[in-house]
């Protein structure tokens, strides 16, 4: 009689098999893990005897494919790098009650500001301005002045096409300083979308374009994702600002394509509002 060849389910069983008794029991990811089981301790009688079960074939037994997939699927511990960070109340009790007051408060609150390497950039321009210009955050030369560099020149480029002078525009970023790989959804589930509605409120704009894909939880939208629309207004309670919502100006510079798809949304946007 000849002997019959394993099926792929056992092969499978038996190699996963191996990687745990190997002390192997994470998958592989991008991120660091740990390889190498946690000691286990001493099985209770009850559980020797399902082992025993398992290993003749019982009907409870579990194989160690199933055994590996359970443990691997169950849910991760919340650890400091996992837990949700709490939210801030930036603003206190008694937030600026004109721009001036929020420059002040915005280059001097501690903590306010994620990035050390690099200075906080206060918002330029006046109350009441025809158009607010939003961004992320400063670009990483500016020292002074907010987009002083290459996306600035051009923003300027933007802004003369609309035919508007540049003292009918503010200038507002939603970070301080220039961040690196700065997530936004998170620094505004932590408080910084209070600090953006209340900017917004103070500079009371006609019309609001931000530039920049990830500043929808800044404004109160919800982060992108399938079916969401895209944020039209933002209410800051005495009164509503139309919004465009555009890519980054980093974006538009390397893809002119996207330059003409924002000029033709401005068109249809400026008709409209």
């Amino acid at each position: 009689m000849s002997r019959l060849d394993p099926s792929l389910a056992h092969e499978f069983d038996a190699a996963l098999a191996w990687w745990q008794m190997a002390g192997v029991d994470q998958d592989f990811a991008d991120d660091a893990t740990t390889w190498l089981a946690e000691p286990r301790p001493a099985p209770a009688p009850g559980e020797v005897q399902s082992l025993a079960a398992g290993r003749s074939g019982g009907k409870d037994a579990v194989s160690p494919a199933r055994d590996f997939a359970a443990r691997s699927a169950a849910p991760l511990p919340a650890t400091p790098d996992n837990a949700a960070a709490p939210r801030r109340n930036w603003l206190g009790d008694s937030p600026p009650a004109d721009l001036a007051a929020f420059r002040q408060w915005w280059m001097d609150t501690g903590e306010l500001s994620p990035s050390h390497g690099f200075p906080r950039i206060p918002p330029r321009g006046a109350a009441g301005a025809a158009l607010m210009v939003l961004v992320p955050q400063p670009e990483s030369d500016d020292r002074e002045h907010l987009l002083g560099g290459p996306q600035g020149r051009l923003l300027a480029n933007i802004i003369a096409a609309m035919g508007l002078p540049e003292s009918a525009v503010y200038l507002a970023a939603a970070l301080p300083a220039h961040t690196p790989v700065a997530d936004l959804a998170s620094l505004a589930a932590g408080g910084m979308d209070a600090v953006t509605a209340h900017h917004v409120k103070l500079a009371a704009p006609a019309r609001l374009i931000a530039f920049g894909s990830t500043l929808g939880p800044m404004l109160g939208a919800e982060p992108a994702g399938k079916g969401n629309q895209p944020l039209r207004e933002i209410n800051y309670g005495s009164g509503t600002v139309p919004v465009l919502s555009s890519e980054a100006l980093d974006a538009l510079m390397d893809m002119p394509r996207l330059k003409a798809r924002f000029w033709r949304r401005w068109m249809e946007w400026s008709a409209t509002v």
